[in-house]
């Protein structure tokens, strides 16, 4: 968040300023942190440096010699998520190498970051907490454009907070009721995998 905002208050050179959302809920923590994103920091950064504009990155890397390749695609909050996903998945199958990338940026969007999930993984799965017509479609439509969903060697499933009214609740019950917590990610992957679903 901390190198997000510093973006957005340099911003004053650029056509337009970025939006940054601002997550509700409690952060992680230092220990999480460092857990699911390997940052190995002793303690929190007083101040941010500045986010490459447009620039996603790979926030783990699939399992070495893995015949069968995912990919994550997030952008937002459900990152932590993503991680817990993957994590599952390659325990469950010691064949299967699971990517999980910070889009960081709907737009621009990282066109190379894009083409390298699509070319290495044959499954890549999109998850935001945003709606019908968001990243993910933004995502498909420069995967059809550019003929990277031509041959059927890749499938893409974009998820995305349904088109209904969710009921207050705390954070946790909230996506699980959208399809958004990491064992809808996982089952998702698990989907496209021809496996068996996972229940709670």
């Amino acid at each position: 968040m901390l190198r997000a905002l510093r973006v957005a208050v340099r911003s004053e050179r650029l056509p337009s300023a970025p939006a940054t959302g601002y997550p509700r809920g409690s952060a992680l923590g230092l220990e999480k942190l460092n857990d699911l994103f390997g940052y190995g920091l002793t303690e929190l950064p007083e101040r941010g440096t500045a986010l490459p504009m447009g620039k996603g990155r790979i926030v783990r890397e699939p399992r070495e010699g893995a015949s069968s390749r995912v990919a994550i695609l997030s952008i937002g909050t459900r990152l932590a998520a993503a991680v817990t996903a993957a994590r599952a998945l390659e325990e469950a199958d010691s064949t299967l190498g699971v990517t999980v990338a910070d889009a960081r940026w709907m737009k621009p969007i990282d066109t190379d970051l894009v083409k390298q999930l699509a070319t290495e993984n044959s499954i890549l799965i999109t998850c935001e907490e945003g709606s019908i017509g968001g990243f993910g479609d933004h995502v498909l439509h420069f995967l059809a454009l550019g003929g990277y969903l031509d041959e059927g060697k890749l499938k893409v499933r974009p998820m995305v907070l349904p088109d209904k009214y969710i009921e207050a609740a705390g954070q946790g019950e909230q996506y699980e009721e959208a399809g958004l917590s990491a064992r809808f990610i996982e089952n998702t992957a698990r989907k496209l995998l021809g496996k068996q679903s996972v229940l709670a």
